[in-house]
């Protein structure tokens, strides 16, 4: 598939075949996903070969684009056999013009130089453009071929070889560039190496192929490799470079316990780990997984291209036709001259230029954006980012470390069951909200002295509670308390002070009263500031949205530079907030950890999802996923929406433009066949190496 217009030849072929229930293109990696009820794929390869097209099998690897296939090696990098033909081409091409110009030689001689010319270089586009008119589809190949044809009927052979040279040449320089853009998403899937050294039950090492280590298999890295599989240090330290998932531009240190990634790079030292997904699964396949699936879906800018090109193109053909025909008719004008007129118009009127613009730039921000740690899962959204005007933030995890540490114990009532250090720790224990993980680190308590906690129930938003030796306990924030009817005057103080000074409080109570509390206060990330900074520069408001007290949330805010807070909210109210922001006239993102914060990143127009490389539901769920927990790139990706955006403009406008000046030049009489072919084949390349622009991005 070299063009939109033989995606559609495609679908009407294949759309007629029964058994067949749904077909998926991509463009960018000319392959077709194909769901159907056949015994085999057999007839629908027949049915592709039917119309001059070759189709190749996938395997089913884990890759949409095999390009060791043969068919896709010689579309994306033609034979030698071919230059030759082509340099004699061009020779013969050039042969013609200089003959005919200087009337060196007899017309029948020239017509012999250009038939050879056209002969070398001519017949894959005549065979497409007849294919492509027998199916009554005006693509660019049926549009040449009716040009050249037209040319040399009406005795311009020099011109007719020139212009199929050109065509020629310039089609082959466009395929080149286009297999920049797909290059940068296949070069996602060179990163993981296909070999590691994977310990034997008999304790020896081997290499073997990482499809085929399984789960909890012992692997060992050396220094300068590349990590192979997901997996978890068990032993051994090193500095790892993990730019390729994550976008961190820093190697980051690994010992026991710390996580690491396929297709990141151990930098120095050497250590063993434990395998924790299978190669089909690791987060860089998954990765690579979104990516591809992101080509395939269009974004609001290419589906409206495609429209407008299936109106256009035979809008712009009975257009030519026209132009050939009624001049002659009611004008008086000379018949060669008008249809000569209209030769040129349909070589420069075809819609490959603006029809390739759109993916050829989506897909090259979605690639721009993977190597910046940012996860983008389809076009659309890089549309959308462009016109994001408001951002909501989660605060634990997102703006701040979310690894709070205990501050403050208060003891208020004594009880004669269990210290309450015990009770919270318990309790705590069984939650796995970082507030209460840090009220049991803080107890240091042996995992002996933990109680069993019987009908544990989170309480999204306050709190859990759960018995405790048979008494009802509340481990809770502030709402909680005021919920449970315990908020005395005295507490509230206690409770106000507290939060005045930026820490989350937690109460312990049963039944009858609040028994203590504990003061937890996270700490800002270095970067959150600067994040927050580069969104306002860019004209984007933000909001903190959270389930901690308003004190807590207001102190953050402030520190960072954040517009609004909103504090002791549940979830269910950080969704109505996001919907207050969009019925006010904005475009809103809402940045989150994926999982808690789900029904406000399903509401906003995109979701961002923190800290992905460490949770796979994120990957899934999310609109956007940062690959690491730095803010900043949530103002990178709006930069990059927004060069996105302006190369597609500028790309429909270069395109519609060039095509409107040479219609007029055209109509005057003033165009040439080649200039035509420079006209359209040549902006359709313009058009292309502007969209790999965003590859430097």
């Amino acid at each position: 598939m070299c063009c939109p217009s033989e995606q559609t030849m495609i679908e009407g072929k294949l759309a007629r075949m029964s058994g067949i229930q749904k077909l998926e293109f991509n463009m960018m990696n000319r392959t077709l996903g194909v769901w159907h009820e056949l015994p085999d794929t057999l007839s629908i390869e027949a049915a592709v070969s039917s119309l001059g097209m070759h189709a190749e099998p996938l395997t089913t690897d884990g890759k949409a684009f095999n390009s060791d296939a043969p068919q896709a090696a010689q579309i994306a990098s033609p034979r030698k056999s071919t230059w030759w033909k082509l340099i004699l081409s061009g020779a013969g091409a050039v042969a013609a013009e200089v003959l005919h110009f200087t009337n060196a030689a007899p017309e029948w001689v020239v017509a012999v130089v250009a038939l050879f010319a056209i002969v070398l270089c001519g017949p894959a586009t005549y065979k497409k453009g007849w294919i492509s008119l027998k199916h009554l589809n005006l693509n660019i190949n049926a549009l040449m071929s009716i040009a050249v044809t037209g040319a040399v009927l009406i005795g311009q052979w020099p011109e007719a070889a020139m212009v199929m040279f050109l065509f020629t040449v310039a089609e082959l320089i466009e395929a080149r560039s286009l297999d920049r853009a797909r290059n940068a998403i296949k070069g996602l899937m060179d990163l993981s190496p296909e070999r590691a050294t994977v310990r034997q039950p008999d304790g020896s090492w081997l290499e073997v192929d990482v499809k085929t280590v399984e789960i909890d298999a012992l692997v060992r890295v050396r220094p300068g490799e590349r990590i192979g599989l997901d997996g978890v240090v068990s032993s051994g330290n090193s500095t790892v470079n993990q730019a390729p998932i994550t976008g961190e531009s820093l190697p980051i240190e690994k010992t026991v316990d710390d996580p690491v990634y396929a297709g990141s790079i151990n930098e120095s030292g050497s250590f063993e780990y434990r395998v924790t997904a299978e190669a089909s699964n690791t987060t860089l396949a998954r990765i690579i997984h979104a990516v591809e699936e992101a080509q395939s879906s269009r974004a609001p800018t290419q589906r409206f291209v495609d429209q407008f090109a299936k109106i256009y193109t035979p809008a712009v053909f009975f257009f030519a036709l026209a132009i050939a025909v009624l001049p002659p008719l009611f004008i008086g004008g000379l018949w060669t001259d008008w249809i000569y007129r209209a030769l040129v118009l349909l070589v420069v009127a075809c819609p490959c230029a603006l029809v390739i613009s759109t993916p050829v730039s989506i897909v090259s921000g979605l690639a721009a954006a993977a190597r910046k740690g940012i996860l983008v899962k389809g076009g659309v959204y890089l549309e959308i980012g462009a016109k994001l005007s408001f951002v909501a933030l989660d605060k634990t995890g997102t703006i701040t470390h979310g690894k709070p540490v205990q501050t403050d114990y208060i003891p208020l009532a004594e009880i004669s069951e269990l210290a309450p250090q015990i009770i919270a720790a318990s309790l705590g224990g069984r939650s796995d909200h970082p507030v209460s993980q840090a009220i049991t680190k803080q107890a240091a308590l042996d995992a002996s002295m933990l109680k069993s906690v019987e009908s544990f129930e989170a309480l999204p938003g306050r709190g859990v509670k759960g018995n405790v030796e048979g008494q009802l306990y509340h481990l809770g924030n502030h709402r909680l308390i005021e919920e449970l009817g315990l908020c005395t005057p005295q507490l509230k103080a206690s409770l106000n002070r507290l939060e005045r000074q930026g820490k989350t409080v937690v109460a312990l109570s049963n039944a009858t009263q609040v028994i203590a509390l504990f003061a937890v206060a996270d700490t800002v990330k270095d970067s959150s500031q600067t994040a927050i900074k580069e969104l306002h520069e860019l004209g984007i408001k933000t909001m903190m949205l959270t389930g901690d007290n308003s004190h807590t949330a207001q102190a953050i805010a402030q520190q960072v530079g954040i517009d609004e807070a909103r504090g002791n909210l549940l979830p269910a109210d950080k969704l109505l907030a996001i919907g207050e922001s969009q019925n006010s006239g904005h475009v809103v993102g809402m940045v989150g950890d994926g999982i808690n914060d789900a029904p406000a990143l399903a509401k906003s127009q995109i979701g961002f999802a923190m800290a992905a490389a460490g949770t796979g539901t994120a990957i899934e769920t999310a609109d956007v996923a940062l690959m690491d927990d730095d803010l900043r790139k949530i103002p990178a990706f709006v930069r990059l929406s927004r060069q996105t955006a302006t190369v597609l403009k500028q790309n429909i406008a270069f395109a519609l433009g060039v095509k409107a000046v040479f219609l007029v030049f055209t109509l005057m009489g003033l165009a040439t066949m080649w200039m035509a072919v420079f006209a359209d084949v040549g902006v359709s390349l313009l058009v292309v190496l502007n969209g790999l622009r965003l590859l430097k991005k």
